[in-house]
């Protein structure tokens, strides 16, 4: 899915606080690293959580899904101190998220 709304609200906010074409120039391009993941590299990153790269199989992505979760899962260690069981549920779900990310985008692209 392509984002354009970032462009166009840039545009106009630009254009409305400087007061100037350039301004419109300025807002767009900001519009357009917010749309493209430049400036909110978090959303984007997925594939980092499970430490792949965008071209990785379905096969490496469920296998380093499982390892993660093996290594991550909060159950692993349930008899830590509380400092690192908290630390691991937050790797497990920010590795459950990424997963649910990648999934999400790889269905929607064979529907299309």
């Amino acid at each position: 899915m392509n984002r354009w709304y970032g462009k166009l609200l840039g545009f106009i906010a630009g254009w409305l606080l400087l007061r100037h074409p350039a301004g419109g120039l300025i807002g767009l391009i900001i519009g357009h690293a917010f749309d493209a993941g430049w400036i909110a590299p978090g959303r984007a990153a997925p594939y980092r959580v499970l430490g792949l790269t965008s071209d990785a199989s379905d096969a490496e992505i469920d296998q380093a899904y499982r390892r993660l979760m093996a290594q991550y899962h909060p159950d692993k260690v349930a008899g830590a101190a509380p400092e690192l069981r908290a630390q691991a549920e937050k790797q497990a779900r920010a590795i459950n998220a990424a997963y649910d990310r990648i999934r999400r985008r790889r269905d929607g692209r064979r529907r299309s």
